[in-house]
Protein backbone atom coordinates (compact mmCIF):
# COMPACT_ATOMS: atom_id res chain seq x y z
CA UNK A 1 0.00 0.00 0.00
CA UNK A 2 1.56 3.10 -1.06
CA UNK A 3 2.38 5.78 1.90
CA UNK A 4 0.35 8.45 0.47
CA UNK A 5 -2.81 5.99 1.09
CA UNK A 6 -4.97 7.12 3.58
CA UNK A 7 -5.93 4.93 6.71
CA UNK A 8 -9.37 6.23 5.94
CA UNK A 9 -8.75 5.45 1.92
CA UNK A 10 -7.34 1.89 2.84
CA UNK A 11 -10.53 0.84 4.86
CA UNK A 12 -12.53 1.94 1.88
CA UNK A 13 -11.02 -0.09 -0.90
CA UNK A 14 -10.83 -3.34 1.66
CA UNK A 15 -13.96 -3.00 3.20
CA UNK A 16 -16.36 -0.43 0.89
CA UNK A 17 -17.97 -3.51 -0.90
CA UNK A 18 -18.28 -5.76 2.31
CA UNK A 19 -20.09 -3.42 4.30
CA UNK A 20 -22.63 -2.74 1.73
CA UNK A 21 -26.12 -2.48 3.35
CA UNK A 22 -28.69 -5.02 2.03
CA UNK A 23 -32.24 -4.08 1.74
CA UNK A 24 -34.26 -3.80 4.36
CA UNK A 25 -37.77 -2.67 3.48
CA UNK A 26 -40.42 -2.20 5.87
CA UNK A 27 -43.08 -5.48 5.52
CA UNK A 28 -46.17 -3.85 7.22
CA UNK A 29 -49.21 -2.97 5.19
CA UNK A 30 -50.51 0.54 5.05
CA UNK A 31 -54.46 -0.56 4.45
CA UNK A 32 -54.44 2.40 1.76
CA UNK A 33 -57.96 2.27 -0.10
CA UNK A 34 -58.23 2.31 -3.66
CA UNK A 35 -61.14 5.58 -3.17
CA UNK A 36 -61.58 7.57 -0.02
CA UNK A 37 -64.60 9.55 0.97
CA UNK A 38 -64.81 12.60 2.78
CA UNK A 39 -65.72 11.92 6.65
CA UNK A 40 -68.58 14.37 7.83
CA UNK A 41 -70.82 14.12 10.40
CA UNK A 42 -69.08 10.81 11.67
CA UNK A 43 -69.86 9.40 8.19
CA UNK A 44 -68.33 8.98 5.18
CA UNK A 45 -69.25 10.56 2.31
CA UNK A 46 -69.22 10.65 -1.57
CA UNK A 47 -67.69 14.13 -2.52
CA UNK A 48 -71.05 16.18 -3.59
CA UNK A 49 -68.52 17.25 -6.79
CA UNK A 50 -68.53 13.44 -7.68
CA UNK A 51 -64.50 14.50 -8.89
CA UNK A 52 -62.10 12.74 -7.10
CA UNK A 53 -57.99 13.17 -8.24
CA UNK A 54 -55.01 10.82 -7.77
CA UNK A 55 -52.50 11.03 -4.92
CA UNK A 56 -49.24 10.11 -6.91
CA UNK A 57 -46.59 7.89 -4.22
CA UNK A 58 -43.01 9.70 -4.70
CA UNK A 59 -41.07 6.27 -3.83
CA UNK A 60 -42.09 5.70 -7.34
CA UNK A 61 -44.15 8.07 -9.02
CA UNK A 62 -47.22 5.34 -9.28
CA UNK A 63 -50.60 6.17 -8.20
CA UNK A 64 -51.56 5.79 -4.63
CA UNK A 65 -55.12 6.40 -4.27
CA UNK A 66 -58.07 8.10 -5.12
CA UNK A 67 -58.94 11.04 -3.21
CA UNK A 68 -62.00 13.13 -3.03
CA UNK A 69 -62.11 16.40 -4.29
CA UNK A 70 -65.02 18.63 -2.25
CA UNK A 71 -66.47 21.62 -3.17
CA UNK A 72 -68.47 24.48 -1.68
CA UNK A 73 -71.46 22.41 -0.89
CA UNK A 74 -69.28 19.67 1.06
CA UNK A 75 -67.84 22.27 3.26
CA UNK A 76 -71.02 23.54 3.88
CA UNK A 77 -72.20 20.21 5.39
CA UNK A 78 -68.83 19.99 7.44
CA UNK A 79 -69.33 23.33 9.09
CA UNK A 80 -73.32 22.38 9.49
CA UNK A 81 -72.33 18.95 11.17
CA UNK A 82 -69.74 20.96 13.49
CA UNK A 83 -71.97 23.34 14.45
CA UNK A 84 -74.99 20.96 15.35
CA UNK A 85 -72.09 19.44 17.38
CA UNK A 86 -70.66 21.97 18.71
CA UNK A 87 -72.92 21.99 21.17
CA UNK A 88 -73.08 18.88 22.83
CA UNK A 89 -69.07 18.48 22.74
CA UNK A 90 -68.44 22.40 24.68
CA UNK A 91 -70.62 21.21 27.46
CA UNK A 92 -69.35 17.95 27.94
CA UNK A 93 -67.14 17.85 31.36
CA UNK A 94 -63.12 18.25 30.38
CA UNK A 95 -62.48 14.97 31.61
CA UNK A 96 -64.72 13.44 29.74
CA UNK A 97 -63.22 15.07 26.49
CA UNK A 98 -59.74 14.27 27.58
CA UNK A 99 -61.00 10.28 27.47
CA UNK A 100 -61.68 10.71 24.05
CA UNK A 101 -58.26 11.67 23.03
CA UNK A 102 -56.25 9.14 25.34
CA UNK A 103 -58.39 6.97 23.31
CA UNK A 104 -57.36 8.61 19.93
CA UNK A 105 -53.43 8.80 20.87
CA UNK A 106 -53.56 4.88 22.48
CA UNK A 107 -55.20 4.05 18.92
CA UNK A 108 -52.42 5.65 17.15
CA UNK A 109 -49.92 4.24 19.41
CA UNK A 110 -51.26 1.13 18.44
CA UNK A 111 -51.52 1.47 14.87
CA UNK A 112 -48.33 3.21 14.73
CA UNK A 113 -46.75 0.89 12.13
CA UNK A 114 -49.80 1.09 9.61
CA UNK A 115 -49.43 4.66 9.69
CA UNK A 116 -45.89 5.11 9.24
CA UNK A 117 -45.91 3.32 6.61
CA UNK A 118 -48.76 4.84 4.97
CA UNK A 119 -46.82 8.10 5.72
CA UNK A 120 -43.74 6.71 3.81
CA UNK A 121 -45.70 5.81 0.88
CA UNK A 122 -48.01 9.36 0.25
CA UNK A 123 -44.71 11.50 1.53
CA UNK A 124 -41.73 9.95 0.61
CA UNK A 125 -39.80 10.99 4.04
CA UNK A 126 -38.11 8.06 5.24
CA UNK A 127 -39.38 5.09 7.26
CA UNK A 128 -37.51 5.52 9.92
CA UNK A 129 -38.66 9.39 10.22
CA UNK A 130 -42.18 8.39 10.05
CA UNK A 131 -42.05 5.62 12.45
CA UNK A 132 -39.87 7.44 15.22
CA UNK A 133 -40.99 10.75 15.19
CA UNK A 134 -44.01 12.15 13.11
CA UNK A 135 -46.18 8.70 14.99
CA UNK A 136 -45.20 9.18 18.76
CA UNK A 137 -44.99 13.00 18.14
CA UNK A 138 -48.79 12.85 16.90
CA UNK A 139 -49.99 10.75 19.69
CA UNK A 140 -47.53 12.79 22.46
CA UNK A 141 -49.87 15.76 21.50
CA UNK A 142 -53.12 14.12 22.18
CA UNK A 143 -51.89 12.60 25.05
CA UNK A 144 -50.56 15.77 26.29
CA UNK A 145 -53.91 17.98 25.44
CA UNK A 146 -55.84 15.14 26.38
CA UNK A 147 -54.31 15.76 30.09
CA UNK A 148 -55.27 19.74 29.78
CA UNK A 149 -59.17 19.44 29.01
CA UNK A 150 -60.09 18.97 32.45
CA UNK A 151 -57.75 21.52 33.93
CA UNK A 152 -58.37 24.48 31.88
CA UNK A 153 -59.11 26.56 34.62
CA UNK A 154 -54.93 26.28 35.54
CA UNK A 155 -54.34 27.41 32.02
CA UNK A 156 -55.11 31.60 32.35
CA UNK A 157 -55.63 31.56 36.32
CA UNK A 158 -58.46 34.06 37.10
CA UNK A 159 -59.81 34.18 34.00
CA UNK A 160 -62.65 31.58 32.44
CA UNK A 161 -61.38 30.19 29.53
CA UNK A 162 -64.62 29.49 26.45
CA UNK A 163 -64.29 27.40 23.30
CA UNK A 164 -64.24 29.48 20.28
CA UNK A 165 -66.81 27.39 17.98
CA UNK A 166 -66.12 25.52 14.50
CA UNK A 167 -62.32 25.91 13.88
CA UNK A 168 -61.16 25.45 10.37
CA UNK A 169 -58.49 23.95 9.87
CA UNK A 170 -55.73 23.69 6.69
CA UNK A 171 -52.65 21.41 6.86
CA UNK A 172 -49.49 20.81 4.80
CA UNK A 173 -47.76 18.01 3.09
CA UNK A 174 -44.71 17.85 4.93
CA UNK A 175 -45.66 16.54 8.52
CA UNK A 176 -49.77 15.51 7.56
CA UNK A 177 -50.56 13.49 10.32
CA UNK A 178 -48.37 15.55 13.07
CA UNK A 179 -50.17 18.78 11.83
CA UNK A 180 -53.11 17.08 12.17
CA UNK A 181 -52.58 16.21 15.56
CA UNK A 182 -50.79 19.62 16.30
CA UNK A 183 -54.50 21.29 14.91
CA UNK A 184 -57.41 19.07 16.22
CA UNK A 185 -55.72 18.35 19.92
CA UNK A 186 -55.69 21.30 21.10
CA UNK A 187 -59.22 22.10 19.27
CA UNK A 188 -60.85 19.14 21.12
CA UNK A 189 -59.70 19.69 24.52
CA UNK A 190 -60.83 23.58 24.84
CA UNK A 191 -64.31 22.05 23.92
CA UNK A 192 -64.15 23.06 19.97
CA UNK A 193 -65.08 21.30 16.75
CA UNK A 194 -63.48 21.09 13.89
CA UNK A 195 -63.14 20.92 9.89
CA UNK A 196 -59.65 20.27 8.44
CA UNK A 197 -58.35 19.73 4.96
CA UNK A 198 -55.13 18.08 4.73
CA UNK A 199 -52.86 18.76 1.46
CA UNK A 200 -54.06 17.57 -1.90
CA UNK A 201 -50.79 16.20 -2.25
CA UNK A 202 -50.70 13.74 1.45
CA UNK A 203 -54.10 13.37 2.17
CA UNK A 204 -54.44 9.66 2.51
CA UNK A 205 -53.16 9.66 6.07
CA UNK A 206 -55.64 12.27 7.34
CA UNK A 207 -58.49 10.15 5.58
CA UNK A 208 -57.41 7.37 7.16
CA UNK A 209 -57.37 8.97 10.58
CA UNK A 210 -61.33 9.12 10.17
CA UNK A 211 -61.06 5.24 11.41
CA UNK A 212 -59.53 6.02 14.61
CA UNK A 213 -61.93 9.00 15.69
CA UNK A 214 -64.43 6.03 14.79
CA UNK A 215 -62.32 3.21 17.09
CA UNK A 216 -62.42 6.21 19.52
CA UNK A 217 -66.41 6.48 19.75
CA UNK A 218 -65.81 10.28 19.43
CA UNK A 219 -69.06 11.88 18.98
CA UNK A 220 -69.99 12.86 15.33
CA UNK A 221 -69.53 15.83 14.24
CA UNK A 222 -66.86 16.76 16.19
CA UNK A 223 -63.96 16.82 13.76
CA UNK A 224 -64.96 16.30 9.69
CA UNK A 225 -62.42 15.49 7.22
CA UNK A 226 -62.27 17.44 3.88
CA UNK A 227 -60.32 16.95 0.84
CA UNK A 228 -59.52 19.14 -2.05
CA UNK A 229 -57.27 22.17 -3.75
CA UNK A 230 -56.40 25.40 -3.05
CA UNK A 231 -60.58 26.27 -3.68
CA UNK A 232 -61.64 23.97 -1.03
CA UNK A 233 -59.48 25.67 1.45
CA UNK A 234 -60.70 29.09 0.09
CA UNK A 235 -63.81 27.71 0.97
CA UNK A 236 -63.21 26.78 4.64
CA UNK A 237 -61.36 30.31 5.47
CA UNK A 238 -64.46 32.07 4.07
CA UNK A 239 -66.97 30.09 5.63
CA UNK A 240 -69.21 32.76 7.95
CA UNK A 241 -69.63 29.67 10.67
CA UNK A 242 -65.82 29.69 11.15
CA UNK A 243 -64.90 31.16 14.51
CA UNK A 244 -61.12 30.92 13.76
CA UNK A 245 -58.98 29.49 10.94
CA UNK A 246 -56.00 27.76 12.08
CA UNK A 247 -53.40 27.41 9.17
CA UNK A 248 -49.73 25.85 8.34
CA UNK A 249 -47.81 26.70 4.70
CA UNK A 250 -46.55 28.39 2.86
CA UNK A 251 -46.06 32.57 3.47
CA UNK A 252 -47.55 33.53 -0.02
CA UNK A 253 -50.84 31.54 0.77
CA UNK A 254 -50.91 33.12 4.68
CA UNK A 255 -51.13 36.81 2.99
CA UNK A 256 -54.05 35.67 1.43
CA UNK A 257 -55.96 34.37 4.26
CA UNK A 258 -54.69 37.07 6.10
CA UNK A 259 -56.32 39.58 3.76
CA UNK A 260 -59.56 37.42 3.34
CA UNK A 261 -59.83 37.74 7.27
CA UNK A 262 -59.14 41.16 7.92
CA UNK A 263 -62.11 42.79 9.58
CA UNK A 264 -64.13 39.77 10.05
CA UNK A 265 -63.99 39.11 13.53
CA UNK A 266 -62.46 35.43 12.98
CA UNK A 267 -59.53 34.52 14.91
CA UNK A 268 -56.18 33.62 13.15
CA UNK A 269 -53.27 31.60 13.44
CA UNK A 270 -50.17 31.21 10.88
CA UNK A 271 -47.44 29.44 10.93
CA UNK A 272 -45.58 29.50 7.57
CA UNK A 273 -42.07 29.31 6.22
CA UNK A 274 -38.68 29.83 7.21
CA UNK A 275 -35.29 30.62 6.15
CA UNK A 276 -33.07 29.50 9.38
CA UNK A 277 -29.59 30.33 10.79
CA UNK A 278 -27.76 27.31 12.13
CA UNK A 279 -24.93 29.15 13.94
CA UNK A 280 -21.58 27.46 14.74
CA UNK A 281 -19.07 29.72 16.19
CA UNK A 282 -15.27 28.95 16.65
CA UNK A 283 -15.72 27.35 20.14
CA UNK A 284 -18.25 24.35 18.99
CA UNK A 285 -17.83 20.89 19.60
CA UNK A 286 -17.72 20.09 15.84
CA UNK A 287 -18.67 16.72 15.71
CA UNK A 288 -21.68 16.87 17.70
CA UNK A 289 -22.04 20.45 15.02
CA UNK A 290 -21.81 18.33 12.64
CA UNK A 291 -24.47 15.95 13.19
CA UNK A 292 -26.71 18.86 14.04
CA UNK A 293 -26.46 20.27 10.74
CA UNK A 294 -26.98 17.23 9.01
CA UNK A 295 -30.48 17.33 11.38
CA UNK A 296 -31.44 20.22 10.61
CA UNK A 297 -31.64 20.22 6.76
CA UNK A 298 -31.53 16.89 5.69
CA UNK A 299 -34.06 15.78 8.13
CA UNK A 300 -37.42 15.27 5.97
CA UNK A 301 -35.44 15.96 2.88
CA UNK A 302 -35.35 19.53 3.83
CA UNK A 303 -39.08 19.56 4.01
CA UNK A 304 -39.57 21.36 7.55
CA UNK A 305 -40.44 25.45 7.58
CA UNK A 306 -37.76 25.35 10.73
CA UNK A 307 -35.14 23.78 8.71
CA UNK A 308 -31.52 25.04 9.23
CA UNK A 309 -31.05 26.03 6.01
CA UNK A 310 -28.68 28.97 6.16
CA UNK A 311 -25.38 27.57 7.95
CA UNK A 312 -23.23 30.69 8.98
CA UNK A 313 -19.39 29.61 10.96
CA UNK A 314 -17.16 31.86 12.39
CA UNK A 315 -14.23 31.97 10.12
CA UNK A 316 -11.37 30.02 12.22
CA UNK A 317 -13.31 27.15 11.69
CA UNK A 318 -15.04 27.25 8.62
CA UNK A 319 -12.56 24.99 6.34
CA UNK A 320 -12.47 22.31 9.18
CA UNK A 321 -16.42 22.40 9.58
CA UNK A 322 -17.29 22.22 6.33
CA UNK A 323 -14.58 19.30 5.19
CA UNK A 324 -16.12 17.61 8.27
CA UNK A 325 -19.85 17.88 6.97
CA UNK A 326 -18.74 16.61 3.46
CA UNK A 327 -17.32 13.86 4.89
CA UNK A 328 -20.54 13.46 6.80
CA UNK A 329 -22.27 13.79 3.69
CA UNK A 330 -20.63 10.85 1.96
CA UNK A 331 -22.12 8.78 4.36
CA UNK A 332 -25.97 9.64 3.84
CA UNK A 333 -27.96 7.02 2.19
CA UNK A 334 -30.32 8.36 -0.70
CA UNK A 335 -33.27 6.28 -1.66
CA UNK A 336 -36.17 4.30 -1.15
CA UNK A 337 -37.69 5.83 1.63
CA UNK A 338 -39.43 2.40 2.43
CA UNK A 339 -35.70 0.84 3.34
CA UNK A 340 -34.11 1.20 6.90
CA UNK A 341 -31.45 2.20 5.94
CA UNK A 342 -32.34 4.96 3.85
CA UNK A 343 -31.41 8.45 5.63
CA UNK A 344 -32.85 10.73 2.91
CA UNK A 345 -36.18 9.59 0.78
CA UNK A 346 -38.23 11.05 -1.74
CA UNK A 347 -39.15 14.77 -2.47
CA UNK A 348 -42.80 15.25 -2.19
CA UNK A 349 -43.84 15.99 -5.44
CA UNK A 350 -42.23 16.78 -9.03
CA UNK A 351 -43.75 20.12 -8.54
CA UNK A 352 -41.50 20.31 -5.40
CA UNK A 353 -38.63 18.75 -7.11
CA UNK A 354 -38.58 21.69 -10.14
CA UNK A 355 -38.96 24.16 -7.72
CA UNK A 356 -35.67 23.22 -5.79
CA UNK A 357 -33.55 22.10 -8.93
CA UNK A 358 -34.46 25.28 -10.25
CA UNK A 359 -33.03 27.12 -6.98
CA UNK A 360 -29.85 25.18 -6.89
CA UNK A 361 -29.49 25.85 -10.78
CA UNK A 362 -29.75 29.64 -9.68
CA UNK A 363 -26.85 29.40 -6.78
CA UNK A 364 -24.98 27.91 -9.50
CA UNK A 365 -25.55 30.69 -12.07
CA UNK A 366 -24.63 33.29 -9.17
CA UNK A 367 -21.26 31.85 -8.61
CA UNK A 368 -21.81 29.44 -5.24
CA UNK A 369 -19.75 26.64 -5.03
CA UNK A 370 -21.66 23.39 -4.96
CA UNK A 371 -20.93 20.33 -3.71
CA UNK A 372 -23.02 16.54 -4.10
CA UNK A 373 -21.33 13.57 -2.40
CA UNK A 374 -21.72 10.68 -4.99
CA UNK A 375 -25.09 9.11 -4.41
CA UNK A 376 -27.17 6.59 -6.79
CA UNK A 377 -30.35 8.24 -7.28
CA UNK A 378 -33.82 6.01 -7.89
CA UNK A 379 -34.73 5.48 -11.60
CA UNK A 380 -38.74 6.11 -10.79
CA UNK A 381 -39.63 8.51 -8.14
CA UNK A 382 -38.69 12.30 -7.20
CA UNK A 383 -34.75 12.18 -5.68
CA UNK A 384 -32.62 14.80 -4.85
CA UNK A 385 -28.99 14.17 -3.61
CA UNK A 386 -28.04 16.41 -0.38
CA UNK A 387 -26.60 19.61 -1.60
CA UNK A 388 -23.79 22.30 -0.54
CA UNK A 389 -23.02 25.61 -1.46
CA UNK A 390 -20.20 27.48 0.20
CA UNK A 391 -19.39 30.80 -0.92
CA UNK A 392 -22.51 31.59 -0.85
CA UNK A 393 -23.59 35.79 0.25
CA UNK A 394 -26.73 37.82 1.55
CA UNK A 395 -27.63 38.91 -2.00
CA UNK A 396 -27.49 34.61 -3.63
CA UNK A 397 -31.37 33.52 -4.23
CA UNK A 398 -30.89 30.45 -2.29
CA UNK A 399 -29.42 32.50 0.92
CA UNK A 400 -32.66 34.56 0.75
CA UNK A 401 -35.67 32.36 -0.72
CA UNK A 402 -37.21 29.00 1.26
CA UNK A 403 -35.98 25.76 -1.07
CA UNK A 404 -37.41 23.58 1.22
CA UNK A 405 -35.45 20.66 0.13
CA UNK A 406 -31.99 19.37 0.83
CA UNK A 407 -30.13 22.08 0.04
CA UNK A 408 -27.59 24.01 2.34
CA UNK A 409 -26.11 27.23 2.03
CA UNK A 410 -22.87 28.01 3.92
CA UNK A 411 -21.59 31.29 4.75
CA UNK A 412 -19.36 33.04 7.12
CA UNK A 413 -19.18 35.28 10.39
CA UNK A 414 -16.07 36.45 12.61
CA UNK A 415 -18.11 38.44 15.08
CA UNK A 416 -20.96 37.81 16.98
CA UNK A 417 -22.25 41.19 16.12
CA UNK A 418 -21.88 39.97 12.30
CA UNK A 419 -23.41 36.71 12.48
CA UNK A 420 -26.48 38.28 14.63
CA UNK A 421 -27.32 40.93 11.75
CA UNK A 422 -26.45 38.08 9.08
CA UNK A 423 -29.18 35.41 10.67
CA UNK A 424 -31.81 38.74 11.19
CA UNK A 425 -31.23 39.51 7.58
CA UNK A 426 -34.14 37.49 6.25
CA UNK A 427 -37.74 38.13 6.06
CA UNK A 428 -38.45 35.41 8.56
CA UNK A 429 -38.13 33.99 12.11
CA UNK A 430 -38.95 30.61 12.88
CA UNK A 431 -36.40 29.33 14.03
CA UNK A 432 -32.35 29.62 14.62
CA UNK A 433 -29.41 27.52 16.13
CA UNK A 434 -26.78 28.53 18.16
CA UNK A 435 -23.66 26.09 18.55
CA UNK A 436 -20.92 26.89 21.59
CA UNK A 437 -19.53 25.62 24.43
CA UNK A 438 -20.48 29.19 26.33
CA UNK A 439 -23.84 29.41 27.55
CA UNK A 440 -23.45 33.13 27.96
CA UNK A 441 -23.36 33.57 24.30
CA UNK A 442 -26.18 31.16 24.05
CA UNK A 443 -28.18 33.75 26.22
CA UNK A 444 -26.95 36.51 24.90
CA UNK A 445 -27.51 35.30 21.09
CA UNK A 446 -31.08 34.00 21.73
CA UNK A 447 -32.22 37.37 23.23
CA UNK A 448 -30.72 39.17 20.06
CA UNK A 449 -32.22 37.02 17.29
CA UNK A 450 -35.50 37.55 15.96
CA UNK A 451 -37.10 34.20 16.03
CA UNK A 452 -39.38 32.00 17.65
CA UNK A 453 -37.79 29.21 18.51
CA UNK A 454 -33.83 29.02 19.29
CA UNK A 455 -32.14 25.63 19.83
CA UNK A 456 -28.98 25.61 21.58
CA UNK A 457 -26.12 23.04 20.98
CA UNK A 458 -29.33 20.74 18.96
CA UNK A 459 -31.70 21.17 16.38
CA UNK A 460 -35.47 19.75 15.56
CA UNK A 461 -36.19 19.15 18.89
CA UNK A 462 -39.55 19.15 19.83
CA UNK A 463 -42.04 18.92 22.45
CA UNK A 464 -45.94 18.83 22.94
CA UNK A 465 -45.40 21.01 26.04
CA UNK A 466 -43.30 23.56 24.21
CA UNK A 467 -45.12 26.23 22.29
CA UNK A 468 -43.74 26.58 18.83
CA UNK A 469 -44.40 29.52 16.44
CA UNK A 470 -42.76 32.46 14.27
CA UNK A 471 -42.08 35.89 14.02
CA UNK A 472 -42.18 38.44 10.96
CA UNK A 473 -43.33 36.68 7.65
CA UNK A 474 -42.77 32.93 9.66
CA UNK A 475 -45.91 34.02 10.87
CA UNK A 476 -48.35 34.25 14.59
CA UNK A 477 -49.62 32.63 16.95
CA UNK A 478 -48.24 29.54 19.13
CA UNK A 479 -48.87 25.62 18.70
CA UNK A 480 -48.15 23.50 21.47
CA UNK A 481 -47.79 24.00 25.39
CA UNK A 482 -50.26 26.66 27.35
CA UNK A 483 -49.95 29.29 24.62
CA UNK A 484 -50.63 26.99 21.72
CA UNK A 485 -53.79 26.06 24.23
CA UNK A 486 -54.52 30.15 24.95
CA UNK A 487 -54.95 30.38 20.89
CA UNK A 488 -58.25 28.05 21.06
CA UNK A 489 -59.94 30.10 23.53
CA UNK A 490 -61.92 33.28 24.54
CA UNK A 491 -60.73 34.88 27.94
CA UNK A 492 -63.78 35.46 30.06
Amino acid sequence: MPAKTSRTQARELLFGDLWEFDPAPESAPAHIDERYKLFIGGRYVTPKSKKYFDSISPRDGKKLAEIPHANAADVDAAFAAAKQAFGPWSKLPGAERGKYLFRIARLLQDRSREFAVAETLDGGKPIKESRDFDLPMAAAHFFYHAGWADKLQYAAPGRTLEPLGVIGQVIPWNFPLLMLAWKIAPALATGNTVVIKPAETTSVTALKFATILEQAGLPPGVVNIISGAGETGAAIVNHPDAAKIAFTGSTEVGKIIQRALAGTGKKLTLELGGKAANIVFDDAPLDQAVEGIVNGIFFNQGHVCCAGSRLLVQEGVEKELVARLKRRLSTLRVGDPLDKNTDIGAINSKEQLAKIKELVQSGIDEGAEIYQPSCRLPGNGFYHAPTLFSGVSQSHRIAREEIFGPVLSILSFRTPEEAIEKANNTCYGLSAGVWTDKGSKILRMASALKAGVVWANTYNKFDPSSPFGGYKESGFGREGGRHGLLDYTKLA
